[in-house]
């Protein structure tokens, strides 16, 4: 099984980069592992408390789940993936099932930081974009898709997503084997990156 790890700022264009790299492989060769899934449940908050959490760093996460998880992919068991809520900030009941593939993509804004998940990765990436196209996604994105104001989103860039990018993610670049300047566009780096993939799974299959 063939890990990859990639990172990058929130709005920077991972999900590009995940479905482009997705697209290019054989139906099925390839699982996503949101870190977003593995956010702590907090339903045992009002939700006024809840929506006070800071989810953009590494203590929001239940990182020793998604290892577990991973790690058991790694051995060939299929997993029951956990769900969340942006809208109520909590786990919900239903699971996704996750079976084992020859490519699991772990996705997300802080995967680099943990030490242990980072050992697990055969390649680490970054995705990088420039702040103010970066917020403009992040409008866009969470007034339709979290029900937020345009004004609540900047609010929240300026209070929390910026200090903490340069605090937590921005510095895990230098753990990155590989970094993806200008996201889902940077068709030269996908390209790279899928052709590496796709020669350790010809290994993959001769040594079968």
């Amino acid at each position: 099984m063939l890990i990859i790890g990639i990172a990058g700022g929130t709005g920077s264009g991972k999900t590009t980069v995940v479905r482009k790299i997705i697209d290019s492989l054989p139906a099925g060769e390839v699982a996503v592992i949101p870190q977003d899934s593995y956010y702590k449940d907090l339903s045992h908050l009002p939700l006024e408390e809840r929506q006070k959490i800071n989810f953009d760093e590494p203590a929001a996460i239940e990182w020793s789940l998604l290892v577990e998880q991973l790690n058991k992919l790694k051995e060939g068991q299929t997993i029951e993936m956990p769900t969340y809520s942006y809208l109520t900030c909590t786990r919900q009941e239903e699971t996704v099932e996750v079976k084992p593939t020859d490519v699991v993509i772990v996705e997300g804004i802080l995967v680099l930081t943990d030490p242990i998940l980072r050992g697990m990765m055969d390649v680490k990436c970054y995705v990088d974009a420039d702040d103010d196209e970066r917020l403009i996604r992040v409008i866009a994105r969470d007034c339709i898709d979290r029900g937020r104001t345009p004004q609540m989103v900047i609010d929240r860039y300026q209070n929390v997503l910026k200090p903490m990018h340069m605090q937590y993610i921005n510095p895990c670049k230098r753990f990155a084997d590989l970094i993806i300047p200008q996201g889902g566009t940077n068709t030269v780096a996908i390209g790279l990156l899928t052709d590496y993939i796709e020669g350790r799974l010809a290994k993959s299959a001769v040594k079968k």
